[in-house]
């Protein structure tokens, strides 16, 4: 009775507030109402694509040309969500809702309920995850993973009630632009640093044609210690960049090897191809630059998505990504052995680890005890990507799934945590908002592995 009464106080809030600023005479003509069909129906292909930007547009013109439709706006809120524009996102769901009538759409209820939990209003968040449950078909609930997502907003809002403080420190300097940034990897004693961005002076000028940002550079930056800030941000680094996707996640300790995750596809019309992202290594050369990329064999690069590598200080056993597996996992965490010169057959982490929702960005230390990883398929999560560590007890067995708790993660996605002992430093990229809007950048906290670890016990 208290979740309905809830409930119904926030829907007649969100009702009364709209109206007030909603012309109530506001018509348009069936021919403007059938334009406005053909404008949905195109956008949702766009939307499928992944070509937000352009379905972004498409819906706004449907709006305009049939204002008091909910389709609209449903789908303008879905496209904001997925350009990170969370604001936003929650508002044209509100419009739905409102514009709804008495013919709600259920499927708002989704755009509601993720907005406000990456906005933080986790109360709000599981009002609509509740009220979502109680009118979508079981199998539809299911789709949408309400019963996952309800589960982390429940977790979320037991773990921000202890208030511990985020101690994360956003990077200064020209490292975090208004762009995507993100995956910083450390060398030279954590004065040099890698990374990869999405800004607008990428190699070649090009843009991927689904989500119409500009494809992935590797970037390197060096440490100031006059201003204490990263600069001499370049991404002038010889064969490492070339006009497709490139991303380092992991460079050895002597700084002569590193693994590039790369996207080159035969539509770039470049003499160089991958399967798919695929992962390659690369070679500090006598020349002192890097040596041209080299994909790494069947075993490791299939035709679906392979990423993300990183290595035992040894080299002799690589953990990485891959979405081999989707028929059962969206994307799982392999483990491969080095055999002589040659990788042997990778093997799939245990279930445990690997949800049935995605992994990404493993981290395993030197030692190869410790693996942290990305995942927004454990219940025991925040919201979005969370970091978590699992300590390997021996050949393929693993003790219990961590999270990194409210210290580390947040309510949006966190990932690509890395930590570096010797400087007493860990990295990791997550959400900068401002305003209405948000954008991935990277930051830092003073930490090191065992007091990290002494903090989950």
């Amino acid at each position: 009775m208290i979740k309905s009464l809830s409930f119904l106080i926030a829907l007649f809030y969100v009702v009364t507030t709209f109206a007030a600023i909603t012309p109530p005479d506001s018509t348009s003509t069936i021919a403007e109402k059938t334009a406005a069909g053909y404008l949905i129906e195109e956008g949702k292909t766009l939307f499928n694509q992944g070509k937000y930007r352009d379905a972004l547009n498409k819906f706004r013109d449907a709006a305009k040309k049939d204002v008091l439709s909910s389709k609209a706006p449903l789908w303008i809120s879905r496209c904001h969500y997925e350009l990170y524009n969370f604001g936003y996102s929650l508002k044209y769901a509100q419009d739905a809702l409102f514009l709804s009538g008495t013919a709600i759409d259920k499927e708002v209820y989704e755009m509601l309920a993720e907005s406000y939990h990456r906005l933080g209003n986790i109360d709000s968040a599981i009002l609509y995850f509740d009220a979502g449950l109680k009118v979508l078909s079981k199998n539809r609930a299911n789709e949408l993973e309400f019963p996952l997502h309800l589960e982390q907003a429940k977790y979320a809002k037991e773990q921000l009630s202890k208030n511990i403080e985020n101690k994360r420190v956003r990077l200064k300097g020209d490292v975090n632009s208004g762009y995507n940034d993100y995956s910083p990897v450390l060398f030279n004693n954590g004065k040099s640093m890698y990374f990869t961005s999405r800004r607008n002076n990428t190699t070649g000028g090009r843009q991927n044609p689904s989500d119409q940002q500009f494809f992935e550079d590797v970037y390197i930056a060096k440490w100031n210690d006059k201003t204490n800030e990263w600069d001499s941000v370049t991404n002038r680094l010889g064969k490492l960049n070339g006009e497709g996707f490139e991303s380092i996640s992991y460079i050895s300790e002597d700084g002569m090897t590193a693994y590039l995750t790369m996207n080159y596809s035969e539509a770039m019309e470049t003499k160089f191809t991958t399967k798919s992202s695929d992962i390659a290594e690369v070679k500090w050369t006598k020349q002192n630059q890097w040596s041209a990329p080299k994909l790494l064999g069947k075993n490791i690069n299939s035709t679906f998505y392979d990423g993300n590598a990183t290595l035992t200080a040894d080299g002799e056993t690589m953990y990485f990504v891959s979405e081999r597996n989707a028929g059962k996992n969206k994307s799982d965490i392999y483990v491969v052995y080095k055999q002589g010169n040659e990788w042997g057959k990778p093997v799939a982490l245990p279930d445990e680890i690997n949800s049935k929702g995605r992994e990404t960005t493993p981290y395993i230390t030197p030692d190869g005890r410790y693996l942290f990883f990305s995942s927004n398929g454990h219940t025991n999560s925040l919201g979005g990507y969370d970091v978590y560590v699992v300590e390997r007890t021996g050949g393929n067995s693993w003790g219990p799934v961590k999270n990194l708790g409210s210290a580390i993660n947040t309510v949006n996605d966190d990932f690509g945590f890395k930590i570096y002992d010797a400087i007493g430093k860990a990295y990791i990229n997550g959400m900068e908002l401002v305003g209405e809007k948000a954008s991935l950048d990277m930051y830092e906290f003073n930490t090191t592995l065992s007091d990290l670890i002494k903090s989950l016990e």
